[in-house]
């Protein structure tokens, strides 16, 4: 089974998720290690090192990881996606660290603000053309 770029990015998102609270706990470890061999990700140059443990995962890292994923416009689903993947990492070990905790609020307020967001940008962007196009025209003879 070849895994997609999203399933290699959305694996490395959650072994950085495990090491929020400093260390790797047994039954994340165990949850990850079988997920990376479902997917076939196991023995992939980039995930490797950090599955295993040779690299560690800084928070920084990890909440970069989430931004790129999610993109500047993140679809509810890749949200909704995001959140059952973390919360069945975090949920695995029967403890949720304060870091735990804070990725999951950080990934439902985009989820809850992404659609506004770009209903927003839409509106802003449809004024705009209508202020430029007004401008455009000349002024009504009478």
């Amino acid at each position: 089974m070849t895994a997609t770029s999203a399933e290699r990015e959305l694996l490395k998102i959650l072994i950085g998720a495990a090491w929020l609270d400093g260390r790797i706990q047994p039954e994340e470890r165990q949850y990850l290690y079988h997920l990376a061999h479902q997917q076939g990700l196991a023995e992939d140059p980039e995930i490797k090192p950090l599955l295993y443990e040779l690299k560690a995962v800084t928070k920084r890292q990890c909440y970069e990881w989430v931004r790129v994923y999610l993109g500047d416009h993140p679809g509810a689903t890749d949200c909704e996606t995001l959140l059952e993947a973390v919360s069945a990492l975090i949920y695995s070990d029967g403890e949720i660290a304060a870091e735990e905790a804070r990725l999951l609020c950080s990934i439902q307020q985009t989820a809850d603000a992404g659609p506004l967001d770009h209903l927003y940008e839409n509106l802003l962007h449809n004024v705009r053309a209508l202020y430029r196009n007004w401008i455009s025209k000349p002024p009504n003879q009478g």
